[in-house]
């Protein structure tokens, strides 16, 4: 009885010690026009087996006049770019950027650095995130807030296989993993309960997971995240 009660126990302390760690976001900023962009999408593929990490890849659209049009690119994924120079009082956007649970960021390929900032973290609001019928629900527990956050949903693509023709990365053929297609705010938390809903078939056809963030205001750290699958 006394070896049971211990092996309970242990497995009763793991599960509060998981509730209470969220996974880390890393949000890496690339193109497919940026030859020095490669290595470090090879990191977000690996980042991305883990259990622990959210990882989003946002092409950004200032390498398309430069030999080869990325098809991921997106000007909202710029933007969100941009928003970090702001936020993080950076001198200039570059590729390639991680930016780590939105409060620092590092060169994309900097492996060492990356892991590093890499560790367990203790959520302010553990988000929900589930499929009823055509919709995806959002739900957000009462927590305490420190100051308001946006709800942010991010859909992707898991992987893509694409051939370059021209540009720094002509002749090579990358691999390239969570692929932002869209994003957008679907409202604010102020630690109070929530639940939002928003449709599927308002995201990205070619998206096939969503990521939710709960973020300070104005590109803050984050506080909370969440992921799951899109039936398509």
């Amino acid at each position: 009885m006394r070896q049971w009660l211990i092996a309970a126990a242990a497995v009763l302390a793991a599960q509060a010690a998981e509730a209470q760690q969220r996974p880390a976001v890393v949000e890496l900023f690339t193109s497919q026009g940026c030859s020095s962009c490669p290595p470090a999408d090879a990191l977000l593929g690996e980042l991305v087996q883990r259990r622990d990490v959210i990882g989003l890849a946002y092409h950004v659209d200032y390498w398309d006049g430069i030999g080869w049009k990325d098809r991921y690119a997106l000007p909202d994924s710029t933007a969100r770019q941009a928003g970090y120079k702001r936020r993080l009082a950076l001198r200039s956007l570059y590729t390639p950027q991680m930016v780590i649970d939105g409060r620092v960021d590092v060169v994309g390929s900097d492996r060492a650095q990356v892991l590093r900032l890499l560790g367990p973290r203790r959520p302010v609001v553990t988000p929900r995130v589930a499929k009823d019928g055509g919709t995806v629900v959002v739900e957000l527990p009462q927590a305490a807030a420190r100051q308001p956050a946006d709800i942010v949903a991010i859909a992707y693509l898991r992987q893509s296989e694409t051939a370059i023709a021209r540009g720094e990365n002509a002749g090579r053929h990358l691999r390239e993993f969570n692929l932002v297609r869209g994003w957008r705010v679907l409202g604010q938390w102020s630690g109070e309960a929530r639940i939002l809903a928003m449709p599927i078939n308002e995201l990205p056809s070619d998206a096939d997971a969503v990521a939710v963030l709960v973020q300070e205001s104005d590109q803050g750290a984050i506080l909370g995240a969440a992921s799951m699958d899109l039936p398509r």
